[in-house]
């Protein structure tokens, strides 16, 4: 499965890094909101992990952008965060066209096994 993860904390997007290639996914990291969204523009990818909370260019912008572009049916986001992001906000962002989302920090297993399901 090609993964990108969006997330400004580069401790994180190593250790997706680690974890994901060594049970055979192709993953990429952008560790900023505009980089990501050009990536997204330009590649296809299985799943995207989204961090909400970033500075400048947030994953907010990022969503925002994708739908804007009228692409949000093509990707598979799952907000991937530690923002206190609201049960009912997270309702409102998968009838946006957001997949699912896991709360950080993540029990690698949880993440692992939501990877299976898509």
């Amino acid at each position: 499965m090609r993964i990108l993860a969006i997330d400004d904390n580069t401790d994180i997007t190593k250790l997706l890094d680690t974890v994901l290639t060594s049970v055979g996914h192709e993953f990429s990291s952008d560790n900023n909101g505009k980089d990501g969204l050009k990536n997204i523009r330009e590649h296809n990818y299985d799943m995207v992990l989204l961090d909400l909370s970033m500075p400048g260019f947030s994953g907010m912008d990022v969503i925002n952008a994708i739908i804007n572009d009228g692409n949000m049916d093509k990707q598979k986001i799952v907000l991937f965060t530690a923002s206190s992001v609201s049960d009912r906000e997270i309702e409102e962002l998968i009838k946006r066209g957001v997949h699912s989302c896991i709360r950080k920090p993540v029990d690698i297993d949880i993440l692992l096994d939501k990877i299976s399901q898509l």
